[in-house]
């Protein structure tokens, strides 16, 4: 085995498990690794300017690829600035592998400056967190670390990386990462059980999440669906999961609190749940159940924690998600009678049916809207649709406005359409160049809401730098909607009397544009709807990184 030290080990580690990009913001406990960067010019350091920037950029071009990445951050000040977005790496399950400088190990009883407990910090947040302290462990370390990161559910790993582990010198066992092959056929009694419980019912609905995507399972879920009759909707669902054209798919459902859910499930007799929590409300009410008390629950996910984790499932299913509906979508065609297949077929037509004239009713709404000044987002969202070149990406953290996004681009393929995810506002403007840097063959558009983007506003710096060539669209409507939205739901009529206390961003007003230019972004300010159009295709037309800022309405409804 060859001898090296700590540094170059995780340097030469990093180049057999074919690592292009290192997403970091350097600090003095990690000079060493910083040096020697140099001597590896097949792997490109991607300067953030706040370490939440850098996890964010990992996160989306983790999602992108899937395949886990590298991130660097700062000893216990790094950390800390990183800890919100590897929350929503975590909630999300993006696969990320983080690296902190550590002080010494001889000299950590003297508590150096800087130093804290890294692994207490991550452990939280983390599947798994270590520190390393010998130089020879370094290189199997961070192929554990990969393949943690990647087993379901993913999510991000960290190391701690003392100064002196990285100096040492050591025999070093350098191979690619053996990643585990973690696919799994479902019990088959598991799925009879299903079968029975499905050929039973009358009023069947699906919930599908990110665990679709994961799998691959997009056409397996629609095939279950026709044969079923069943109306589709997507909770907590950040990747393309179901075609957005589909007959049967009524779009994603709120989960701040349990009213919109209780809502759609009224009338449900069985949910069949795929590859999503059950449930993860913001505001759960626990003593008042969602799904109504006589339906039934099946549950399908590669995650065992997540089965019948809250509500218990008749029948759970830990395994594959295309491969169990591939089986059950087989078993219901074979055991299906004529008379069931036409009363699916009914269901299903007369579903479509109530989801057309909710979309139909929803354009109208927004058509009357349509010329407003400041801009309406159905409107917004209409132009970036028209102007979105064929084969373009959206990468959207618009907050409230995503239904009216999901709309406009109606994706019908993985891809067209990436939603930010986790909860922790932030991730859009950075999010955007980790997915443009995954795939730069295509026109990648940040849609960012401008109190989320004020986060990581230094991702437009590293966006200049980098000449990163993302179009961003900013929803200027000068507020944190959301948490209006969400007192207009916790207070109901009472709302009237109140005032929003700090949800406004004004007093002085964001101007991005402004902003923009100032960090090196070409940048242009839109207040009339007709001027969208134009001021699109202009930045996305533009040789790098542009912005156009758009003076969106803010509607809050007032019960």
């Amino acid at each position: 085995m060859p001898r090296m030290s700590g540094k170059r080990a995780l340097m030469e580690q990093l180049v057999a498990d074919g690592v292009r990009h290192i997403f970091g913001n350097p600090g003095t406990t990690e000079q060493g690794f910083m040096d020697i960067l140099q001597e590896y010019p097949q792997i490109e350091f991607m300067l953030g300017l706040h370490e939440g920037v850098v996890v964010s950029m990992a996160d989306a071009y983790a999602r992108m690829t899937g395949r886990p990445a590298f991130v660097e951050l700062h000893i216990a000040p790094g950390l800390g600035n990183a800890l919100g977005m590897l929350h929503n790496a975590r909630v999300g399950k993006s696969p990320l592998v983080v690296y902190a400088g550590q002080s010494a190990t001889r000299a950590e009883f003297q508590e150096p400056h800087l130093t804290g407990p890294l692994v207490d910090m991550a452990r939280p947040i983390c599947k798994w967190a270590a520190q390393i302290e010998h130089a020879h462990d370094v290189p199997q370390a961070l192929r554990r670390a990969f393949k943690v990161a990647e087993e379901p559910p993913r999510g991000p790993v960290f190391l701690s990386l003392p100064i002196d582990t990285l100096d040492t010198e050591a025999e070093m066992d350098i191979r690619p990462t053996s990643y585990t092959r973690w696919r799994s056929r479902p019990d088959q009694g598991a799925v009879v059980d299903a079968c029975e419980l499905l050929l039973r019912v009358e009023r069947p609905m699906m919930m599908v999440g990110d665990g679709v995507a994961l799998s691959g399972a997009q056409a397996e879920t629609a095939a279950v669906a026709e044969l079923l009759g069943a109306p589709m909707f997507e909770c907590y669902a950040s990747e393309f999961n179901v075609p957005a054209n589909h007959p049967l798919y009524r779009g994603s459902v709120n989960f701040v609190s349990p009213g919109p859910l209780r809502k759609v499930l009224a009338e449900c007799d069985l949910l069949l749940v795929v590859g999503a929590p059950v449930f993860q409300l913001i505001f759960p009410e626990p003593e008042q159940p969602v799904i109504p008390p006589s339906a039934r629950l099946i549950q399908i996910d590669n995650n065992a924690w997540e089965l019948s984790k809250n509500v218990p499932a008749d029948v759970g299913i830990l395994a594959d998600s295309k491969a169990t509906l591939h089986e059950i979508a087989e078993l219901l065609r074979s055991r299906q009678s004529q008379e069931a297949a036409h009363a699916a077929k009914r269901r299903g037509a007369a579903a479509a049916d109530q989801i057309r004239g909710h979309k139909e009713r929803a354009r109208a709404r927004d058509r009357e809207r349509w010329n407003n000044s400041p801009i309406s987002a159905p409107r917004l969202m209409h132009e970036i649709a028209q102007t979105l070149p064929p084969h373009g990406t959206v990468f959207s953290e618009a907050i409230t406005n995503t239904s009216h996004v999901e709309a406009a681009i109606q994706p019908d393929q993985p891809g067209r359409l990436v939603k930010g995810r986790g909860g922790g506002i932030g991730p859009g403007l950075p999010g955007t160049l980790g997915v443009q840097l995954a795939q730069p063959d295509r026109k990648v558009v940040g849609i960012c809401s401008d109190g989320a983007a004020m986060y990581s506003i230094t991702a437009l710096w590293t966006a200049a730098h980098h000449q990163i060539p993302v179009t961003y669209v900013m929803l200027s409507n000068a507020s944190y909607r959301i948490l209006k939205l969400n007192m207009v739901e916790y207070l109901g009529s009472a709302v009237r009397d109140r005032r929003f206390v700090a949800m406004d961003l004004t007093d002085p007003e964001l101007r991005f544009d402004r902003l923009a230019e100032a960090m090196g972004v070409s940048g242009r300010r839109v207040e009339h709807p007709d001027e969208l159009t134009g001021a699109l295709r202009e930045a996305l037309d533009h040789d790098g990184p542009s912005l156009v800022d758009v003076a969106l309405e803010s509607p809050v409804p007032i019960p």
